[in-house]
């Protein structure tokens, strides 16, 4: 996906950048189609894998930025790669690398950017058309040698209440993967880092609480307060108001108890089942580090569970359909 929110920031800074993406690959590939990084004369940012592969292609991107003037216009370089001849990695694949030069941000159509040589194929308008009219992303790669990428945007709303030691680590594990959108609440400003990451809003307020009425109901929650009080509070205002997913920081005995006191609050035993608690993964350890690993992983086998069984009752309603 294009990120079009790195490449402004990163535009701001350094006027001039080049983008790297893996534009198709066959076999055994570092990244996956899509994946990408922007490149400046002292920097880089985002990954296309690492290795002799990332190290030439930044190498290269560069020496492209060098060889060519500001303001002059520079049409993509499109160069495939076998990982194995070319750069002496046991990948057994090869991947087609399309570099890019940018001073401005491109325009997207329907949420959709397309870029390639010549005029627009008629493939490309196929795509376009189709999510302008249905709100239908493509997937990235090349079409009829054209770059086709979806403009990145927050799929998952993820809210981290609680800014403490288990909170920064959760923060600093979870703000670089793709897809999420971070909010991130606390009772006042003193309460969080000087350095916040880029896609994560810091949320403050004396009664952190207040706030889960107004929370979207497809978000997930991480609760990592430093009050047991609040904690409860707010598992059971986000009973009330419905969530996609809700983990609670704690050991065995607090949640014994939350269990107690969210029945007596009015929750059956089937609603107070749908908090994960404890969260993470116990046999990692205590260390805030650690429950950050656990929780990453499981907030990650969640999302491909989600569109697992999105593409399961996909199938199943095409079956359906070929049956009737």
């Amino acid at each position: 996906m294009f990120d079009l929110a790195a490449l402004s920031s990163a535009l701001a800074v350094y006027g001039r950048v080049a983008r790297v993406v893996i534009a198709a690959h066959d076999g055994s590939s570092p990244r996956e189609v899509g994946a990408s990084m922007l490149v400046w004369e002292t920097g880089q940012s985002g990954t296309i894998g690492g290795g002799a592969l990332e190290f030439e292609a930044v190498t290269k991107a560069r020496a492209w930025l060098a060889a060519w003037p500001l303001g002059q216009a520079v049409a993509p370089r499109v160069e495939r790669v076998a990982l194995g001849p070319s750069l002496g990695q046991c990948c057994g694949g090869a991947v087609t690398l399309w570099t890019e030069v940018f001073e401005a941000l491109p325009e997207p159509v329907a949420g959709v950017v397309a870029r390639g040589p010549g005029t627009m194929p008629l493939a490309v308008k196929r795509v376009l058309v189709a999510a302008r009219g249905q709100g239908l992303r493509p997937a990235s790669g090349l079409v009829a040698g054209w770059l086709v990428e979806p403009v990145a945007e927050a799929q998952r709303q993820v809210w981290i209440w609680g800014a403490g030691h288990v909170g920064r680590a959760l923060v600093a594990v979870l703000a670089p993967l793709p897809g999420i959108a971070i909010t991130w609440v606390d009772t006042g400003p003193e309460r969080f880092p000087e350095g916040v990451p880029e896609g994560v809003t810091p949320v403050w307020a004396e009664r952190p609480e207040a706030l889960a009425g107004h929370v979207p109901v497809a978000a997930e929650h991480l609760i990592v307060t430093y009050s047991h009080a609040l904690d409860l509070e707010l598992c059971h205002r986000l009973l009330g108001r419905g969530f996609g997913w809700l983990g609670l920081i704690g050991s065995a005995t607090k949640w014994a108890r939350f269990r107690s006191r969210l029945r007596a609050l009015g929750h059956s035993g089937a609603e107070i089942d749908r908090i994960t608690c404890p969260i993470g993964d116990v046999s990692l350890g205590k260390h805030p580090q650690a429950i950050a690993i656990g929780v990453g992983l499981q907030l990650l086998k969640n999302k491909h569970k989600s569109e697992t069984e999105i593409a399961d009752d996909r199938d199943g309603k095409t079956r359906r359909g070929r049956s009737a």
